[in-house]
Parts: structure tokens; sequence; C-alpha cells
């Protein structure tokens, strides 16, 4: 069962730990020496669509790179799973600037410090919110990033060295989002009571949201394996991508409510008369492993971790064109986010354990919007 509570926890600045030494540019973490980080971005119009042909390294040599999602002037928050740091990049800088360590993170496998997303009103409240593994469960908490205590606001999501989910991000609705792993139980995903296999939606205050689909849960949909991409188009529609287990990856539009068909149908299935919903669009696992998810204008893209490459689906309302594969020679692709002024950021997952490490690794990339 889930369980819900608040609690305060001192908070350890990353700066009094790392004595204010910046990420990247040294390659540190990298086999060799690190790629050459663009110091001059290249003009970015927030109206145009990402050049996936122009990269630019922002910065190089980070651990484990999991979250990315960017301040209001434009400055990049990202955390690192294993390390437990929050650190800050402005475009530019070739510095990722370690700003907070979360407390009681327990890396062990795919868990860790995972999602990141900031407060629709930052202006007013400097609110940081991060999805993290904790010795017990996974939990999502958060912070003012211009300092205080480190607050508990949702706890509960069952957690395993695999299947945590992990992605969080602020809906058009000012709501909070989370999707969550069955964490290796997979009968979680279709128990309304559990949190695992699910999508909620909280407010900011991790209560479970007004206008759920059951008064008091905070489950938005379910039916999911492992979701860990998020992402809204211009319309407000959800989509969500999914880890198949053998078969079949997925990305999903979201609709409230709706069962997804984890673990009786994994891909397109038997429905069980309208009890399931299909995905719009099925790989391989081989060919995908869909992580971070990012739509701009008509276009969605989707990090791939196992299949090693970004895959671009054209957006046509509720359906989807023919997906092409991009981005092929980075390696595992984690997170991908689109900027205010509309460049498209990406980063690497090359020294999770399961990559080749290139020189450099890992890397954020980021591609302007012409």
């Amino acid at each position: 069962m889930m369980r819900r509570r608040r609690t305060l926890l001192a908070a350890v600045l990353a700066v009094t730990t790392v004595a204010g030494c910046g990420v990247g540019g040294s390659g540190s973490a990298s086999s060799g020496p690190a790629a050459a980080v663009a110091t001059s971005p290249a003009a970015s119009a927030a109206t145009g669509s990402p050049d996936l042909d122009a990269a630019e390294v922002m910065a190089a040599g980070l651990e484990v790179p999991w979250g990315l999602a960017f301040l209001p002037g434009g400055d990049a928050l990202i955390t690192e799973r294993d390390s437990g740091r929050v650190l800050r990049l402005a475009a530019g800088s070739g510095q990722a600037r370690p700003v907070f360590q979360v407390p009681g993170v327990a890396a062990v496998g795919e868990g860790g410090l995972l999602g990141v997303a900031v407060s629709p009103d930052f202006a007013r409240d400097n609110l940081v919110y991060v999805y993290f593994t904790a010795e017990q469960d996974n939990r999502i908490g958060r912070f003012r990033l211009d300092g205080g205590d480190f607050e508990v606001v949702f706890e509960g999501i069952a957690n395993a060295s695999y299947h945590n989910g992990g992605r969080i991000a602020f809906g058009p609705d000012g709501l909070l989002y989370v999707g969550t792993g069955d964490a290796g139980d997979t009968a979680s995903s279709q128990d309304p009571a559990s949190p695992n296999g699910k999508i909620l939606r909280l407010t900011a205050d991790g209560d479970p949201a007004p206008g759920n689909p059951t008064a008091g849960s905070p489950v938005y949909s379910l039916g999911h394996r492992n979701v860990q991409g998020l992402a809204w188009d211009a319309a407000g529609r959800l989509f969500a991508t999914e880890f198949g287990q053998n078969d079949l990856d997925e990305v999903n539009l979201i609709e409230i409510g709706r069962n997804y068909g984890w673990p009786q149908v994994e891909g397109e299935g038997d429905t069980g008369g309208g009890r399931f919903t299909d995905p719009l669009v099925t790989w391989q696992v081989r060919d995908a492993s869909p992580s971070g998810m990012a739509i701009s204008g008509n276009t969605a893209y989707v990090a791939a971790l196992r299949g090693e490459r970004l895959w671009t689906l054209p957006l046509d309302g509720t359906s989807v064109g023919e997906p092409v594969a991009r981005l092929q020679q980075y390696g595992r692709l984690r997170t991908a986010q689109i900027a205010p002024d509309g460049a498209l950021w990406v980063t690497t997952s090359n020294t999770d354990g399961r990559g080749d490490v290139r020189d450099g690794d890992d890397r954020i990339l980021r591609f302007a919007a012409r």
C-alpha cells in the first residue's frame, strides 16, 4: 500500500561537500580527454525546429546524468543518479556546478537520484522537485534553490534494482505528473491501491490531485511497466514512453483513467473488450528502451538507451507518423528536453554500467532550433 508523509531533513548543499568544484571540462569521469565544450552556443529560435545535424557539447565528464529541467532564465538543472547531486549548468559556461546534495539517496541498480522538475511558480517559491530512491522506497522531495531544508512530499513507491520509473514533470495544468515502475512486481501495475506501474498526478504539495479518476487516489493511469518519459504537445495531450519486457517498447497517448495493459498485454494486443488501451508506437526492445521524451512543434523526440539513438516521431493530433532514427553516434541516450529558447538538450548515459564509455562521457548535448 502507498503511504504518504511529509518530513524535513537537513539540507546538505553540494557546494559544501565538493568545495565548489565544477563538473565538466576536465573529463574526469571519462576514459580519455573531454569533448570540446561550446563556450558560445549557437542562437536558437523558440519557434524553430532543433537542428540534429549541429550538435554542441554543453558539459562533459558527468557521472550518470539522469534528470534535466530548465530554470526560467534558461539554466539547466541536472541530476546525477549515483552521486545524488543536483548540478546547475548555464549554456556556454562549460561547467556543471553542484548546487544541492539530496539526502538519503540509495543508488542501487537503476535506482538513485532520478527525475527533476522545476516548480511552475519558481519565480515566487524557488522550489525544485526530485524523484529519488531511498533505502525503503522511491520518494519525491523538494528544496528551495536559494537554501533551506529538504522536504519529502510523497513516499511509498516500492523500489527495486530495476523498474523504478523516475520521470517527473509539471503539466500544463500546473500539477505534478510522476512515472513509476512496477519494481519487479507485475501485479502492482493493475492494483489500483498501489502507486507502482502507474502515472500519478499530484498537487505541488504531494497530495492526490483533484479530478483524479478516484477521489483521494494519486493514480492518473495504470497498467504500466516502467515509465521514464513524459511530454505534452501544444494541445495539452500527454505522451509517455514505456519499457517493454522482451518484445515491444511503447509510446502511449495517456488519457485519464485509462489502463495500458501491463502485464496482461505487452505492445499491441487483446484490449479485453476495450479495457486496455493500445500504444501509438512500438519498437523491438533492442532498438529502443525509451527513456526521456520531449516535444517541439509537431515532432516528438525519444531518447533510447539500448537502441543508442534518438527517435523522432511526427505527431498528427492523436496519431503519429513513421519514426526515424537519429543521433546513432553517441551511445546510450537517457533524457531529452526542450529549453526555453527552443533548443533540444539530450544527455548520454554511457557511464551507467551498461554502455561503452566514450571520451568525454557522459555529456550534455544541445541542438539549437532554426
